[in-house]
């Protein structure tokens, strides 16, 4: 059985984040699953200041959202965010963002991150840092 990193944190809807009707724009979700992604990192030891201390960056390539159910201001939203363990170079995320007074699920989202050095050319191998990383949460033996 694969281990699973999962960290769970909450995100309260601003004024600013509402269009016209009152509902939470599109673009807002972004911003929330960099919440879930900056509050996965801190758990885990894997933040982004993490990533670069060790002289790589770690861009996002690919987004993707299923938008579910309205959100309004002044909603409670609980961010689910997966660590996608696999052997590529990339950071898989998945997330799940939910209601906090009923927990009804309101979207869903996955993010993909690559590898990148100082000089802003792509890594093809997953950097040493990372493998260590992998060992210390368990994910390798």
């Amino acid at each position: 059985m694969t281990k699973t990193l999962k960290d769970r944190t909450d995100v309260k809807v601003r004024f600013g984040e509402v269009d016209s009707m009152g509902i939470v724009w599109h673009g807002n979700y972004v911003k929330y699953i960099e919440e879930g992604r900056e509050s996965f990192g801190k758990k885990y030891g894997i933040s982004y200041l993490d990533i670069y201390a060790n002289k790589v960056m770690a861009p996002v390539v690919h987004m993707n959202f299923e938008f579910k159910r309205q959100v309004y201001y002044g909603d409670q939203l609980i961010i689910e965010t997966e660590y996608v363990d696999q052997e590529a170079a990339k950071i898989i995320f998945h997330f799940k963002i939910f209601r906090k007074s009923d927990n009804e699920l309101v979207a869903t989202a996955e993010s993909t991150q690559v590898f990148i050095d100082l000089k802003r050319e792509m890594l093809l191998y997953i950097p040493e840092f990372i493998m260590e990383w992998k060992r210390k949460v368990g994910l390798l033996k």
